[in-house]
């Protein structure tokens, strides 16, 4: 049985007046008629001019029909155009008659209801045809939206109602609701549609913390991911401002991957609604993994599960242990000045250095490197004795340059060094078990990426290319 269903969202407007409509006079309802019909406001109550307001920009819409109660919102608005069709196409033809000064509370519900008669269409729908889901009630004498309004945007309503003695008509109205007081944006990466590593993170980081639990699961929802082939993955919330996405193991190699952030105009929590929308694209190329063994002295590199090439290095000597763990490349620059005092050494002892280095991989925020060191050579597959950087040979550092880009993986075994920061000096993220990520989603649920197409994607360019600088 069809009920009414009331959600949070208002539209205040005084009585509706007919719009001209075509048909026969036997059958066509006269513009004062169904003035006295039907009317708009919140919760059934008639609304007045001084209640409601005027039009604005582009957001989400409604529809329902007596056919299409209780589906989507889609199915409704078709329903609601068949029916202005059958009528003689009086809904398509109506001009707006009414457009409500003021400004309306988007955090109330649309009601339309008929005085007299019956109600055969109702449609509520944004500058951009987007519908809103709303519900008739069992006597099709009232319908009330089920899904939110936006905030700042003008929406259009269009009724049809039958006065059950054979007359039809309809009506059009419009309304625009208040705009936000305060908006919440999300800054996504990677976004520059480039290839990248299977290791590469999707981060988001908005634009106002988010500490209350509530707000933080709205905010969560309004984030979205999809890739081909699709993966099971999670975000996590590593502050109140930042949120970060992974796989539970490695994204695919050479999918094509998006996200978006997408709360535009919806409520938060308080004064904060979404804001403007944001999107990104990018790829994956081939699954490259360094793995330095700090006991052994090799670095042995694989592409896609096979071991393409061994490398003598030398790491961390004690005091200066590499990092143990995952890391994930950052940036690359074939030269970097390195000056010991920005990483605690001081200047003037025997552990100080200052010169320019070649072929530089960077794997953390606070100066840890993949390089070419040609003054370790003789230590290099021997011994470790460097500051934390893995050391090589020039011409094994070129060519490890030449084959990592971004996103891909170098890890660090059997060293002495403190477990890779998870947060806060690159990416550490593959280091948290996949119980703990999974349990810090404020919807504490895992998302499957494939349940979605990728959107906007660009399309993949062939080879290595290099992200954006």
């Amino acid at each position: 049985m069809r009920a009414r269903t009331v959600v949070a969202v208002a539209v205040v407007l005084a009585p509706l007046a007919l719009c001209g409509c075509s048909g026969s006079r036997a059958d066509r309802l006269s513009a004062g008629d169904v003035a006295r019909m039907v009317n708009i406001s919140p919760a059934g109550r008639p609304g007045t001019a001084s209640d409601a307001v005027p039009a604005a920009a582009p957001g989400a819409n409604a529809s329902a029909s007596k056919a299409a109660a209780g589906s989507d919102a889609a199915a409704q608005g078709a329903a609601a155009q068949g029916a202005a069709a059958k009528d003689g196409g009086a809904s398509a033809a109506a001009a707006p008659v009414a457009s409500v000064p003021g400004s309306v509370d988007p955090n109330q519900p649309v009601v339309v209801r008929a005085l007299h008669g019956t109600l055969t269409d109702v449609t509520v729908a944004g500058p951009d045809g987007t519908q809103l889901a709303g519900a008739i009630s069992a006597d099709d004498r009232s319908w009330s939206s089920t899904g939110p309004l936006s905030a700042g945007r003008s929406y259009t309503v269009r009724v049809g109602v039958d006065d059950g003695q054979g007359g039809r008509g309809s009506t059009v109205a419009t309304f625009t609701t208040r705009a936000a007081p305060e908006t919440l944006t999300a800054k996504l990466t990677p976004g520059d549609g480039a290839v990248y590593g299977v290791g590469e993170p999707i981060t988001a980081t908005l634009s106002n913390p988010i500490h209350d639990p509530a707000e933080r699961r709205v905010v969560e929802g309004g984030l979205s991911v999809s890739s081909s082939p699709g993966v099971q993955g999670a975000w996590y919330w590593v502050d109140d401002s930042t949120l970060h996405f992974r796989p539970e193991s490695y994204w695919p190699a050479h999918a094509r991957i998006g996200a978006a952030f997408d709360l535009d105009g919806r409520l938060i929590g308080g004064k904060l609604y979404g804001g403007p929308a944001s999107r990104i694209s990018f790829s994956t190329g081939d699954k490259l993994l360094a793995l330095t063994d700090a006991a052994a002295h090799y670095l042995t590199v694989y592409r896609n599960g096979n071991a393409i090439n061994t490398i003598p290095v030398t790491t961390g000597k004690p005091g200066f242990s590499t990092r143990s763990g995952i890391k994930v490349v950052l940036e690359q620059s074939p030269v970097v000045f390195m000056n010991s005092s920005t990483v605690g050494i001081p200047d003037g002892t025997d552990d100080s250095y200052h010169k320019d280095v070649a072929w530089d991989t960077r794997v953390t925020w606070s100066g840890e490197y993949v390089h070419a060191a040609p003054w370790s050579v003789g230590a290099q597959g021997v011994a470790n004795i460097s500051h934390g950087c893995v050391g090589m040979s020039t011409g094994n550092a070129h060519w490890f340059y030449d084959t990592f880009r971004r996103g891909d993986l170098v890890q660090v075994v059997n060293s002495y060094g403190h477990m890779m920061e998870p947060f806060g000096n690159g990416f550490g993220d593959w280091n948290v078990d996949w119980d703990r990520w999974k349990s810090h989603s404020a919807l504490q649920r895992v998302v499957d990426t494939g349940a979605g197409a990728v959107a906007d994607q660009e399309q993949s360019r062939p080879g290595y290319l290099r992200p954006a600088a």
